[in-house]
């Protein structure tokens, strides 16, 4: 699981891919910033 800024999320998330893992779930997550939780899953 990698926590982002909404901000960093579309080039976090294309880095990830690029390296073979699929983004699973993405949730929305907000205490004193706003983050994504963003779940990836790579078979090997």
């Amino acid at each position: 699981m990698v926590k982002v800024r909404e901000s960093e999320a579309e080039k976090i998330m294309n880095e990830m891919a690029a390296q073979g893992w699929e983004v699973k779930t993405v949730t929305y997550w907000s205490y004193w910033w706003v983050h994504l939780l963003i779940t990836f899953e790579r078979t090997k």
